[in-house]
């Protein structure tokens, strides 16, 4: 069995699963860019808890955790197994870990996996952020789920690069972004080229404009997770990078794509 990479996107609007843009084509060409599965651990900032929470429900149900929109947005389901083996798994490595028999799939989820992944033939579980713990703890839970993907497993960060809603404007995607959006997604650039892991874990002290893109930290946890996931001395790359709606950085990164 090859070793499955590792990755976090952004996920942007709900929106990103009906509307053409550059993050919308890359997920959809994201499933063949990465071997098949055996099954998907997505660790989405939409599920928040004090302790790490693994879902092991059989037939997760499509949760549209979001008002406003479309209809055609909420009619959407994604039918995908649940991985209750994974669960299993998950919580073997990492002590603690409470299994949850009731959640479904958030669309910090099954978003990306509708693009990556439309026949929802692939198994899929969630596991929660712990966000008042922070980077450092998210970053220590990506180097306990690490053997997972020797066993077949997409460790599958999904959050924001940038995230401040507040600063929302207009709901035009293509639009510039903003300076201070631009130079906090240029400096995480920076320092994981560097592989500078350090000066990533405290982003709200030496990143440029780091608490205003991030007020709360729960979109940028998953990215810790996937970092924390990577192999001493392995590199993390850009799979894509790019910008929504003036004030979001779509920005993946992970494993290089031949691990």
């Amino acid at each position: 069995m090859s070793r499955m990479p590792t990755l976090f996107v952004g996920h942007g609007s709900p929106m990103l699963a009906l509307d053409d843009g550059p993050t919308h084509r890359f997920m959809m060409g994201l499933g063949a860019l990465i071997p098949r599965p055996k099954a998907i651990l997505v660790v989405s900032a939409h599920w928040e808890s004090e302790r790490p929470r693994v879902s092991a429900v059989p037939r997760p149900r499509t949760i549209h955790d979001f008002g406003g929109f479309p209809r055609a947005l909420f009619e959407m389901q994604y039918p995908a197994p649940g991985a209750p083996e994974l669960a299993a798994r998950v919580a073997e490595l990492l002590p603690g870990t409470a299994i949850d028999e009731a959640r479904g799939l958030d669309h910090g989820a099954w978003v990306p996996l509708k693009l990556a992944y439309p026949a929802a033939d692939v198994p899929a579980t969630q596991l929660s952020v712990q966000t008042p713990a922070g980077p450092a703890h998210a970053y220590a839970v990506g180097q306990a789920l690490r053997p997972l993907r020797d066993e077949g497993v997409l460790i599958l960060g999904s959050g924001s690069l940038t995230h401040n809603l507040h600063e929302f404007r207009s709901p035009v995607q293509e639009q510039p972004p903003k300076t201070w959006v631009v130079a906090f997604a240029d400096w995480v650039a920076e320092k994981i080229a560097a592989r500078d892991i350090a000066s990533l874990l405290d982003y709200r002290e030496k990143a440029p404009f780091g608490p205003q893109n991030h007020p709360t930290e729960e979109h940028l946890l998953p990215l810790f997770t996937v970092l924390g996931a990577l192999d001493e001395g392995e590199a993390a790359v850009a799979w894509h990078r790019s910008y929504t709606y003036g004030i979001l950085a779509m920005d993946a990164w992970g494993s290089a794509r031949a691990a």
